[in-house]
């Protein structure tokens, strides 16, 4: 039986969702499958990012994160998570997302390696540039009257690249970055809740040293991606999370593996500029990058198609995944079934199509 953080069991209720799945779980949140209901009483499939109770309850924390989801809740785009609503249910910090049914590169390529299947060069190029071009759209986003945000994701690592079984690649997690790092000391963060292990291996010199970080940090930390998918291996082998920071602080990219690719050089030229060490050197902005990756695709006639890459997805991933979530979708609608007329006891709307109010305990923000 799946169970939350907390130990309670799933299905179960959390203000207008019914979680049915785990999607995942780190150090700051769990990510939920769940169900609500559109206001015409529609039943729509959300994924629920439900914080930890200790973060939760830290009002600094919670109030970064709100401001911050605030500023990036506004993102339109195909290769950027659509954020659809934030609160507070319970005591507990949630954001409302955009489902995306497949997996996350970083779970992509560990079962690649897993079923020693060669990840097609092709593909990532093809992850890359679409990703590339949803970072490129949240860091022109703009306020209504035209006043740049600056938004900065803070971390682009492979957990937040999230690749669906049609094809699709999108950014996720914009702004939660730089709520962990400015209420949570690094040390309670890795050493507490974990919420930077694994992130430092994704970071710029200048935001391993605790500097203050621009759109530039995403630039270094979009070519840590760019070296990996490429090399097919992790850039920092620190043997713990204090020598992979000391490796992180000094930049010290080795040259992209030769394996007699004709693009080869072409990459490296783009690595150079993406993982130099200083700001001021990197790509100006994430158009730049996309640009690079994009002549690299056609000047070398790289065939990479989205119908293409969701096959691939499909015909290796798709049965491990897809079967065992329509299962505890249909065991759902055996538990609560999604009735929509009051009084019938499903998880629909109770007062015919309008959406459930909030209860009492519910404060949507």
């Amino acid at each position: 039986m799946l169970r939350d953080a907390d130990g309670t069991p799933l299905p179960q209720r959390f203000g207008p969702y019914v979680l049915f799945d785990l999607i995942g779980r780190g150090g700051m949140a769990e990510i939920f499958l769940g169900r609500t209901f559109t206001r015409l009483g529609a039943p729509r499939l959300v994924a629920v990012k439900r914080m930890l109770a200790r973060l939760s309850a830290d009002e600094q924390f919670g109030k970064m994160l709100i401001a911050e989801a605030k500023l990036c809740a506004p993102l339109r785009h195909a290769n950027i998570v659509q954020v659809h609503d934030l609160g507070r249910i319970d005591g507990r910090l949630h954001i409302d997302m955009e489902y995306v049914e497949g997996l996350d590169l970083h779970r992509l390529l560990r079962l690649c390696t897993r079923r020693q299947l060669p990840f097609p060069p092709e593909y990532a190029f093809f992850i890359l540039e679409e990703a590339c071009r949803g970072l490129a759209h949240a860091h022109r986003a703009a306020a209504d009257d035209g006043r740049p945000l600056h938004i900065v994701h803070r971390d682009l690592s492979p957990t937040n690249v999230l690749v669906s079984f049609e094809g699709e690649v999108k950014l996720c997690d914009f702004g939660i970055a730089r709520a962990a790092a400015e209420t949570l000391a690094p040390d309670e963060a890795a050493a507490e809740t974990e919420t930077l292990r694994g992130k430092f291996a994704y970071m710029s010199p200048e935001q391993a040293r605790g500097d203050a970080v621009d759109q530039r940090a995403d630039i270094f930390g979009f070519g840590i991606l760019v070296w990996e998918l490429l090399a097919g291996r992790r850039l920092y082998k620190g043997g713990n999370d204090i020598e992979t920071l000391r490796l992180a602080r000094e930049a010290a990219v080795p040259p992209l593996p030769r394996r007699g690719r004709p693009w080869e050089d072409a990459a490296q030229d783009l690595l150079d500029r993406a993982l130099a060490r200083h700001p001021a050197d990197r790509f100006p902005d994430a158009d730049a990058l996309h640009d690079a990756i994009r002549d690299i695709i056609l000047g070398f006639d790289i065939r990479c198609s989205q119908l293409g890459f969701a096959e691939f997805l499909r015909q290796h991933f798709a049965e491990q995944i897809v079967p065992l979530r329509r299962d505890r979708e249909r065991a759902l609608d055996l538990i609560a079934p999604p009735r929509h007329a009051a009084g019938q006891g499903g998880d629909g709307p109770p007062h015919g199509v309008e959406r459930r109010s909030p209860r009492p305990n519910s404060t949507m923000l």
